[in-house]
Protein backbone atom coordinates (compact mmCIF):
# COMPACT_ATOMS: atom_id res chain seq x y z
CA UNK A 1 0.00 0.00 0.00
CA UNK A 2 1.36 3.27 -0.62
CA UNK A 3 1.65 6.55 1.96
CA UNK A 4 -1.25 8.19 0.08
CA UNK A 5 -3.91 5.50 0.47
CA UNK A 6 -2.56 4.95 3.87
CA UNK A 7 -3.15 8.94 4.51
CA UNK A 8 -7.28 8.13 3.24
CA UNK A 9 -7.84 5.34 4.94
CA UNK A 10 -6.31 6.76 8.33
CA UNK A 11 -8.45 10.03 7.89
CA UNK A 12 -11.20 8.20 6.90
CA UNK A 13 -10.38 5.80 10.68
CA UNK A 14 -10.42 9.24 12.38
CA UNK A 15 -13.90 10.04 11.03
CA UNK A 16 -14.92 6.85 12.32
CA UNK A 17 -13.42 8.06 15.66
CA UNK A 18 -14.73 11.18 16.09
CA UNK A 19 -18.42 10.27 15.32
CA UNK A 20 -18.21 7.80 17.97
CA UNK A 21 -18.13 10.24 21.37
CA UNK A 22 -17.37 7.78 23.77
CA UNK A 23 -14.69 6.56 21.96
CA UNK A 24 -13.35 9.67 21.03
CA UNK A 25 -12.93 10.81 24.26
CA UNK A 26 -11.02 7.51 25.24
CA UNK A 27 -8.72 8.51 21.99
CA UNK A 28 -8.60 11.99 23.23
CA UNK A 29 -7.72 10.79 27.46
CA UNK A 30 -5.37 8.38 25.83
CA UNK A 31 -3.48 10.58 23.40
CA UNK A 32 -3.43 14.09 25.59
CA UNK A 33 -4.68 15.54 22.28
CA UNK A 34 -7.42 18.36 22.64
CA UNK A 35 -10.63 18.53 19.80
CA UNK A 36 -8.38 21.58 18.22
CA UNK A 37 -5.23 19.36 18.28
CA UNK A 38 -7.04 16.46 16.39
CA UNK A 39 -7.82 19.04 13.93
CA UNK A 40 -4.86 20.49 13.44
CA UNK A 41 -2.91 17.02 12.82
CA UNK A 42 -5.34 15.76 10.95
CA UNK A 43 -3.33 15.61 7.85
CA UNK A 44 -0.06 14.52 9.45
CA UNK A 45 0.95 11.32 8.68
CA UNK A 46 2.78 10.72 11.91
CA UNK A 47 -0.47 11.14 13.67
CA UNK A 48 -2.58 9.43 11.77
CA UNK A 49 -0.30 6.27 12.19
CA UNK A 50 -1.20 7.06 15.80
CA UNK A 51 -5.01 6.86 15.80
CA UNK A 52 -4.33 3.34 13.58
CA UNK A 53 -2.23 2.96 16.47
CA UNK A 54 -5.01 3.71 18.77
CA UNK A 55 -8.21 1.94 16.86
CA UNK A 56 -6.00 -1.52 16.56
CA UNK A 57 -5.45 -1.42 20.17
CA UNK A 58 -9.20 -3.40 20.35
CA UNK A 59 -9.91 -6.16 18.32
CA UNK A 60 -13.65 -5.20 18.78
CA UNK A 61 -12.69 -1.66 17.55
CA UNK A 62 -10.78 -3.06 14.56
CA UNK A 63 -13.96 -5.03 13.61
CA UNK A 64 -16.50 -2.21 14.33
CA UNK A 65 -14.30 0.47 12.16
CA UNK A 66 -14.03 -2.13 9.36
CA UNK A 67 -17.32 -2.95 9.24
CA UNK A 68 -18.42 0.16 9.24
CA UNK A 69 -16.48 1.07 6.55
CA UNK A 70 -16.45 -1.73 4.70
CA UNK A 71 -12.92 -3.06 4.48
CA UNK A 72 -11.48 -6.02 5.34
CA UNK A 73 -9.87 -6.13 8.66
CA UNK A 74 -6.45 -6.18 7.86
CA UNK A 75 -6.79 -3.31 5.88
CA UNK A 76 -5.78 -1.05 8.94
CA UNK A 77 -2.46 -2.55 9.79
CA UNK A 78 -1.74 -2.30 6.03
CA UNK A 79 -2.26 1.43 6.29
CA UNK A 80 -0.29 1.31 9.35
CA UNK A 81 2.60 -0.21 7.87
CA UNK A 82 2.60 1.92 5.01
CA UNK A 83 2.92 5.65 7.58
CA UNK A 84 5.71 6.70 9.22
CA UNK A 85 6.60 3.79 12.29
CA UNK A 86 5.31 1.23 10.12
CA UNK A 87 8.24 -0.55 9.44
CA UNK A 88 9.06 -1.42 12.93
CA UNK A 89 9.31 -5.16 13.77
CA UNK A 90 6.07 -6.11 15.08
CA UNK A 91 7.02 -8.93 18.07
CA UNK A 92 3.65 -10.22 18.91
Amino acid sequence: MQQESAEKIAIDTLAWLAADPDLFGVFLGVTGASVSDVRAQAGDPQFLAGVLDFVMMDDAWVIRCCDAQDMRYETLAQARAALPGGDLPNWT
